[in-house]
């Protein structure tokens, strides 16, 4: 099953322990966890249910594609890490 972590600094503003969660799909992964912690959603997505834009999702270490529909594939072992995105210059 995969499991999902989040970076210190989200859980600064929001309490996200890591979770084990089923799904074949980063979307279906994340549900599973936002059941569960419903505040960790309005953080992480916007409400159009797409990453927002200072956050960024990797899976198996690799940044995920697809940011509005969350249609990458998640594999059964996979780790999920959620962190925010640093900008600047």
């Amino acid at each position: 099953m995969p499991t999902v972590r989040f970076t210190d600094n989200i859980q600064r503003h929001v309490s996200c322990p890591p979770a084990e969660a089923g799904g074949e799909t980063v979307r279906a992964v994340l549900e599973a966890v936002f059941r569960e912690n419903e505040r960790a959603r309005g953080y992480i997505l916007d409400d159009q249910g797409a990453v927002r834009h200072h956050m960024v999702i990797f899976v198996n270490g690799r940044p995920i594609r697809d940011r509005r529909g969350l249609s990458d594939p998640v594999p059964p072992d996979a780790e999920v890490f959620v962190m925010q995105a640093l900008s600047g210059g």
